[in-house]
């Protein structure tokens, strides 16, 4: 499978057809979506016709210097005090969108939560993700989406775990 750059993944279909691809060849059984154009967790799930917990909200953020992928569950809050504290860092940002263009080749809102190889960033997952059998999320695409096992999306995933929310 080949690691995706921005140079080459400006093509929205190239992440969504990667991850296909990278689930297929593990042989794992996974739901396709396509809807209507989402730009909330909320409209996502109503789209999806899935509870909202199950969503996995895929956020890049700047640890000091350094840009990585989290991801938690869409009916939760993120606690940018408890990343701090994880990683000893002394400030924390979201992205801002000509950055998350230039990393990842998407807009916000279709970020996919697969680090490497679909996105080259580090993936850390926050530990409400484990509470749902069920993980939906926007592949690539604002139209696009994907249900799949929990289990197997931590096996393919290979985050490292952490508690990074809150409730709402």
């Amino acid at each position: 499978m080949k690691r995706l750059h921005p140079s080459n993944n400006s093509d929205l279909g190239t992440v969504l057809e990667s991850i296909k691809d990278l689930l297929r060849s593990k042989s794992v059984q996974f739901k396709e979506v396509h809807h209507q154009p989402t730009r909330t967790s909320r409209e996502s799930a109503l789209a999806r016709g899935e509870n909202l917990a199950i969503g996995g909200k895929a956020l890049v953020l700047k640890v000091d210097d350094t840009f990585k992928l989290f991801v938690l569950s869409a009916a939760r809050r993120l606690d940018s005090s408890a990343i701090k504290k994880h990683f000893h860092a002394k400030g924390i940002r979201f992205a801002g969108r000509e950055e998350l263009k230039k990393l990842t080749g998407l807009e916000p809102g279709s970020i996919p939560p697969f680090g490497r190889p679909i996105i080259d960033l580090e993936l850390f997952v926050d530990e409400s993700i484990l509470n749902n059998a069920k993980i939906a999320f926007n592949a690539g695409s604002l139209t696009d989406s994907i249900v799949m096992a929990v289990k197997d999306y931590l096996q393919l995933a290979e985050p490292k775990l952490f508690s990074f929310s809150t409730k709402v």
